[in-house]
C-alpha cells in the first residue's frame, strides 16, 4: 500500500489534486478557529455542554465543534445538506424540477445546482438568525453585542461562512479528488478524535483499572467499521436478459446483465432524520428550561424520553426503519425501472414485463431495505446501549456515534475509490493492492 501511495504521489495531476484538497481543508480548519464578533465564546461553550443530547449537539458534531465555539464556520455544511435534501424531495413533488432532473441534461443539472445554492443561502439566513436569537436569549453575547447592527453582523457572518464552505466543497469536487462536501464533513468529524483520544488517555491514567473497558470500546468500534465496510458495497443483483434484435445484417442485444440494488441505498440520511426527530423533546425542554431533576409531569416526561433511556432507543430504531423505507421509495421507483426495461427490450427471467416485473422488483426492494434499515439501526443503537450500560464507556471520550462512524468510513471508501479510478486511468495498479 505504501508503494502504491508513492506511485500515486508521482502522478503530477493526482498530486496537484491532493495538494489542492489539503489546502482547502487547511483553510476550512483555520476558519473554524476564527470567532464571530460580539459572542461570548466561553459562556457559549459552557452552554452547549448541556445540549449534547439535543439536535444542536448533532449539529456540533457535524461542524467539528465549531457550532459550540461560535466561529465563522459554525453553521458548517448543514444549510447545504438540508437544501440538497429539500430540493431532492421537491424534485418528486414539483413537475418543473422533475423535468429539469430527468430531461434537462447538463443545463438542467446546472439550474438545479443554482436553485440549491440559493436555498442554502436562505436556510443559512434562518439558521444564523436562530443562532443569534439563542445567544441573545441566554446571555451569550458580549456587552456590546445587543442591538440591530451587532445582530446583523453576526447573522451575515454565519451566512458568509456557510457560503464559503459550500464554495470550498464545489472547488474540491471540481479541482480536487472529488466529493468535496463529503470530505469537509469527514474532516469536521475526524477533527474531534484527537481531543477524544487525549481525554481517554487522561481518564485511563486517573483510573488505571478501567483500561479494559476502553479496550472493549475500541474493539467494538473496529468491529462496527468492518461491518460498515462489508455492507457499504453489498448489493442484491437481479438478473436481466435483453432480447435479440436484427437490424439489417447485424444482431443487437441478447446479452445478460443485472440490476443492482444496494443494501444501504439511503446512506446515513435515515439516521440523521431519525436522530433529529427523536431528540426533539430534549431540544424543546432545553429551550424551555425543563430539567430532568425537577418535579412535575414535564420533568418526568423528560426523564423517560431523554437520549439515554430505552424508550428513546426504541423510538429511534423505529424511526430509522421508517425513514429507510421512505427514502428508498423516493430514490427508487420499481414501476419506472420496469417500464425502462420493457422499452429497451429487457426482462427479468421468469417474470413477464410490466406489472409482474415491477411487483417482483418491489418485493426484492422491500427485503433489501429491511436488511439495510436493521443494519443502520444496529449501528446507531449499539453505542447508545453501551453508554447506557457502562458509565465508564459513556465518559471514555472515544465512543463514536453510529452517524459519525458511517460518515467517516463511507467518505474514506469513496475517497479511496476516487483515487483508485484516477490511478487505473493512468495504468497504475489499484490503490488497495
Amino acid at each position: 500500500m505504501l508503494k502504491t501511495l508513492r506511485n500515486a504521489w508521482k502522478i503530477i495531476d493526482l498530486r496537484k489534486k491532493i495538494l489542492f484538497t489539503l489546502f482547502m481543508v487547511l483553510l476550512y480548519r483555520l476558519g473554524n478557529a476564527v470567532p464571530v464578533p460580539f459572542i461570548n465564546v466561553t459562556a457559549l461553550g459552557a452552554y452547549f455542554d448541556t445540549l449534547s443530547n439535543t439536535v444542536l449537539g448533532l449539529y456540533n458534531v457535524m461542524s467539528g465543534s465549531a457550532f459550540s465555539m461560535g466561529t465563522i464556520f459554525a453553521l458548517s455544511i448543514q444549510p447545504y445538506i438540508n437544501a440538497s435534501i429539500i430540493i431532492q424531495l421537491l424534485t418528486i413533488a414539483i413537475p418543473y424540477l422533475e423535468n429539469l432532473s430527468k430531461e434537462g441534461g447538463e443545463e438542467g443539472k446546472k439550474k438545479i445546482e443554482r436553485i440549491t445554492r440559493y436555498t442554502t443561502v436562505g436556510l443559512a439566513l434562518l439558521q444564523g438568525f436562530g443562532y443569534y436569537t439563542l445567544c441573545s436569549a441566554n446571555g451569550l453575547l458580549n456587552a456590546n453585542g445587543h442591538g440591530f447592527l451587532p445582530g446583523f453582523v453576526i447573522v451575515m457572518t454565519f451566512v458568509a461562512g456557510s457560503s464559503v464552505i459550500m464554495w470550498m466543497g464545489e472547488q474540491i469536487t471540481e479541482f480536487g479528488i472529488g466529493n468535496g462536501i463529503s470530505i469537509i464533513l469527514f474532516v469536521s468529524i475526524v477533527s474531534r478524535l484527537p481531543n477524544a483520544v487525549v481525554s481517554a488517555v487522561n481518564n485511563i491514567i486517573a483510573n488505571p483499572g478501567s483500561w479494559w473497558i476502553y479496550l472493549l470500546v475500541l474493539i467494538g468500534a473496529l468491529a462496527m467499521i468492518v461491518l460498515i465496510v462489508l455492507v457499504s458495497d453489498a448489493e442484491r443483483r437481479i438478473p436481466v436478459q435483453y432480447s435479440k434484435r436484427v437490424v439489417g445484417r447485424k444482431v443487437y442485444g441478447g446479452q445478460s446483465t443485472h440490476l443492482p440494488l444496494k443494501v444501504n441505498m439511503s446512506g446515513v440520511l435515515p439516521i440523521i432524520f431519525a436522530q433529529s426527530i427523536a431528540s426533539l423533546p430534549a431540544t424543546i425542554f432545553a429551550f424551555t428550561g425543563v430539567t430532568k431533576t425537577g418535579e412535575g409531569f414535564w420533568s418526568g416526561f423528560y426523564r423517560n424520553f431523554d437520549t439515554d433511556t430505552w424508550i428513546y432507543m426504541v423510538v429511534y430504531f423505529l424511526l430509522i426503519i421508517f425513514f429507510s423505507y421512505f427514502y428508498s421509495t423516493i430514490q427508487f421507483n420499481p414501476v419506472e425501472v420496469s417500464n425502462n426495461l420493457r422499452k429497451n427490450g429487457g426482462y427479468i427471467p421468469g417474470f413477464r414485463p410490466g406489472k409482474p416485473t415491477s411487483d417482483f422488483i418491489s418485493k426484492v426492494l422491500n427485503k433489501v431495505t429491511l436488511f439495510g434499515a436493521i443494519y443502520l439501526g444496529v449501528i446507531a443503537i449499539v453505542p447508545l446501549i453501551v453508554n447506557a450500560v457502562s458509565e465508564t464507556a459513556r465518559n471514555s471520550g472515544i465512543a463514536v456515534g453510529g452517524t459519525s462512524l458511517i460518515i467517516i468510513v463511507g467518505v474514506a471508501l469513496e475517497t479511496v475509490k476516487a483515487l483508485e479510478a484516477q490511478m487505473v486511468m493512468r495504468n497504475y495498479k489499484g490503490f488497495l493492492e
